[in-house]
């Protein structure tokens, strides 16, 4: 079946964006540990004097958070790509191909959800092989709640993306979007149970809805999820929508003056 001209971008992109993760077998790696850490170490100690969350014991109560967690570090990684792009002058011919720079922003958000899917995927894998998660999960709410936070978590870094101008501007906003993002979460407590400055912040942090509908698919019936399957949904689309909105407004802003940019500076030269 022949690919449609509008499609072909979105395909180019995601393949060369899963290609260059396969071949850092080392970024697999931290995707798998850096979870395992939270869930083993510090899940341990927290549930050595907490014992239970909302009735379910702590270390179960963590596994929703540090699935949202491989997705939120590895979409944000993937769209380090894309700053890497603007340096390299991949960028420049992406914009000068025949096609709108939207589709650019979207094939960047798809290659990015895809790559934190599938660390996710993976790291489901290894948590129901260890035990922590796989008995009495709603497999099918579980597929959707991950590909609608991984596809949330990759407009946010898309979003970041767009405003860096340079590698060592995006790790720097990067460290300061993803940790409140994930600390203002229900990743390691409940949201209901937060001070209500605390509360209000996680209720408007759309990462929260993501946790939150993990909770519901991998721990239903155990009365740890905060909001509605809806609401999650609903908040987890919205989001995603408004983000890759605002990213193709700033990239096309950025795109209009990076070929005067590019004659200016080859004068100068």
């Amino acid at each position: 079946m022949r690919m449609g001209p509008r499609f072909r971008p979105i395909y180019a992109v995601l393949e060369r964006e899963l290609l260059r993760m396969f071949r850092q077998r080392t970024r697999l790696v931290a995707a798998m540990v850096r979870p395992l850490i939270w869930l083993l170490v510090i899940g341990g100690g927290f549930a050595a004097f907490i014992g239970e969350a909302r009735g379910v014991d702590y270390k179960s109560f963590l596994v929703p958070g540090v699935l949202g967690m491989t997705m939120l570090f590895g979409a944000m990684l993937a769209a380090l790509t894309t700053v890497y792009d603007k340096e390299s002058g991949v960028m420049r011919m992406m914009v000068i191909a025949p096609m709108p720079h939207a589709w650019i922003v979207i094939a960047k958000v798809v290659s990015a959800a895809a790559a934190a899917l599938l660390q996710a995927i993976l790291l489901l894998v290894l948590l129901v092989a260890l035990g922590y998660a796989g008995r009495g999960a709603e497999w099918g709410l579980l597929a959707a709640a991950l590909a609608a936070t991984s596809l949330a978590c990759a407009g946010v870094g898309m979003l970041t993306a767009a405003f860096s101008r340079s590698l060592d501007n995006f790790a720097g906003i990067m460290n300061f979007v993803i940790f409140p993002v994930f600390f203002l979460s229900g990743s390691l407590y409940p949201v209901r149970d937060l001070p209500p400055a605390l509360g209000w912040l996680a209720t408007a942090n759309p990462y929260t809805y993501g946790v939150d509908l993990l909770k519901h698919a991998l721990l239903p019936g155990a009365g740890s999820a905060d909001f509605g399957i809806g609401l999650d949904l609903a908040v987890l689309a919205l989001a995603t929508a408004v983000t890759v909105a605002v990213a193709s407004w700033r990239f096309s802003r950025e795109s209009a003056y990076e070929p005067m940019i590019h004659v200016l500076a080859d004068r100068a030269k």
